[in-house]
């Protein structure tokens, strides 16, 4: 079956949604540690979330470039993911959901989340045809995902190095096997409508 273009698909309960980021090891070490960000985590800046396991792979270099080294699944309440949605834009001028540039740097204003559509990855980190969404989030969002929806953090780095390293010996069926299980997130009829580009 086809998978629509611009889909958001993640690992997800009833109550929460898991997401990505990759960090400093002084920064992820503690944040799984204590269960919270520390002190050096910089509020004032945006931070991008990505529901996408291997997107979050081609991001980081398999845990492996520097100052990303450690790999961090975050679940987050669905509530929490939900309002950065609904208070989000799209990060770039699209015409069909934005009616002129001014329309596009009003929203850029009033909202404190950032919806990007990148390529998702296969497990050679190939572009492939369908989009995966980057969340990006500033201000009230960046507080609101620090203090009110993290719910858990997990180091998953060594996980990324073994589906790296069966990748690397051509087991691709094995890597396969130790992805996360990402399905469509349920959303609304329409409730996207303000960030999913129209068809090209």
């Amino acid at each position: 079956m086809e998978i629509p273009r611009h889909q958001i698909r993640a690992r997800f309960t009833d109550d929460t949604v898991t997401v990505y980021q990759a960090y400093h090891p002084t920064i992820g070490g503690p944040a799984v540690r204590d269960g919270r960000f520390p002190p050096s985590w910089k509020r004032e800046r945006m931070t991008w979330i990505k529901p996408s396991f291997l997107w979050m792979m081609y991001r980081c270099g398999w845990g492996r470039k520097p100052n990303q080294e450690t790999v961090l699944a975050v679940e987050i309440t669905r509530g929490g993911f939900e309002w950065a949605l609904r208070h989000a834009c799209l990060s770039h001028f699209t015409s069909g959901v934005h009616a002129d540039h001014g329309d596009w740097k009003r929203r850029l204003r009033e909202n404190p989340a950032r919806v990007q559509w990148d390529p998702e990855r296969d497990l050679l980190l190939r572009p492939l045809g369908h989009r995966s969404l980057q969340l990006g989030l500033a201000g009230e969002a960046t507080r609101r995902y620090a203090d009110e929806w993290a719910v858990s953090f997990t180091d998953v780095t060594p996980l990324a190095h073994e589906v790296h390293a069966l990748v690397g010996a051509g087991d691709l069926e094995g890597a396969t096997r130790l992805l996360p299980r990402e399905r469509p997130y349920p959303v609304g009829e329409g409730a996207l409508d303000h960030l999913r580009p129209a068809p090209a």
